[in-house]
């Protein structure tokens, strides 16, 4: 089995967050993980330093590889900092 896993931290939403399933839209310094396991990705976002993790709206998305899922991250990561209540951006070449 394959896994892999990415943390950046540090990262400044843009206007209007990312959008969680739990909390709705979270905005500020913001921490984001990417797991890949199994043929997916998960991603989860948290207010850097604190302990609380919140699954980024979108996630789980079907991912074939790590590499993929290395670039679904650096996505993410990217529309995260675009804000907009930024969901999980969906990836044409990633499949499951």
């Amino acid at each position: 089995m394959s896994w892999a896993s990415w943390t950046t931290a540090g990262v400044y939403t843009g206007r209007g967050g990312v959008l969680t399933d739990e909390v709705g839209a979270v905005t500020g310094d913001v921490t984001v993980h990417t797991t890949f396991a199994e043929g997916e990705a998960r991603v989860a976002v948290q207010y850097s330093g604190a302990s609380d993790w919140f699954t980024m709206s979108g996630s789980p998305v079907p991912c074939g590889s790590e590499p993929e899922s290395r670039d679904l991250h650096e996505a993410v990561v990217e529309a995260v900092r675009k804000g907009g209540k930024a969901t999980v951006p969906s990836m044409p070449h990633l499949s499951g």
